[in-house]
């Protein structure tokens, strides 16, 4: 399992790095890619349950949020994920009461499609688009902040696992995974901390290491989250997608809060 862990991330980092420092319209067809294949993986463990997302529609509005972040420069990329929310959401509304009217599925069975349709969506869509607005904006180095956000959380992951495996001793959340202990939460937050400040740019070193610790607590909470998920599907793991690591969720669960995080702290940061 590990030398596939292993095989796995020397064919994929080099791919990553290189998406990252070109730029567009690789970086977003990598994104594009990755976000929906993920939502795919995540309505299959839902019909797995009989929940039945849609996935056609999911699926078209995850690509939404991609596009319209990819050409946000043009109009503003607040707006653009904003306006994308707005419409997803109304959409939404508008559609399910249709199908509610004009459907014989009991009703109960329509709004528990349509949540988890709309969860994968905004989990996907939404929150990885903003590694496409980080990437592309203006107002810093994308490049570089991208290879810092990305990078520093696979160091949460990685430190955290080892850490976890040598010292580990108090479960983090034994109920959503078992495996998970506060000495290796504490030892990926560390690791990020000293990777952030050691790649980061001139925005202050109080500032950088703030950043570096919430991801370091982001990243995990992203972990458990999936991990929940599977839970709540039936599931050890999302997926087959990755030899060794499991299905595409699996990696993609630690880096869709951490976009959003350091995307946003740079605007607060620099505005």
């Amino acid at each position: 399992m590990l030398r596939q862990r292993v095989l796995s991330s020397v064919v994929l980092i080099p791919v990553i790095f290189l998406c990252i420092w070109f730029g567009a319209p690789w970086f977003s067809l990598l994104i594009g890619i990755a976000a929906l294949l993920g939502v795919v993986e995540f309505y299959g463990l839902f019909t797995r349950v009989r929940w039945q997302p849609l996935t056609v529609f999911g699926t078209l509005w995850t690509l939404f949020f991609i596009c319209s972040a990819h050409y946000a420069r043009q109009y503003g990329s607040e707006t653009a994920q904003t306006v994308g929310t707005g419409a997803l959401l109304g959409s939404a509304v508008v559609l399910s009461l249709l199908v509610a009217r004009f459907s014989r599925a009991d009703g109960e069975r329509v709004v528990v499609r349509w949540s988890w349709t709309l969860v994968g969506v905004l989990y996907m869509g939404w929150l990885l688009g903003h590694w496409v607005l980080l990437r592309n904006s203006s107002d810093w180095d994308g490049r570089d902040w991208v290879i810092v956000a990305a990078f520093s959380t696979f160091a949460v992951d990685t430190s955290a696992y080892f850490v976890g495996r040598m010292l580990g001793r108090h479960k983090l959340a034994p109920s959503i995974s078992p495996a998970k202990t506060w000495e290796g939460a504490a030892g990926g937050m560390g690791a990020v901390v000293v990777l952030a400040y050691a790649l980061g740019l001139d925005i202050g070193a109080e500032k950088l290491v703030l950043i570096g610790a919430l991801v370091g607590v982001f990243a995990q909470v992203g972990d458990l989250v999936e991990s929940k998920l599977k839970r709540v599907a039936g599931v050890k793991e999302s997926g087959a997608l990755i030899p060794g690591h499991g299905g595409l969720l699996d990696r993609l669960d630690s880096i869709v809060l951490t976009g959003v995080l350091v995307y946003y702290c740079l605007r607060w940061f620099l505005a």
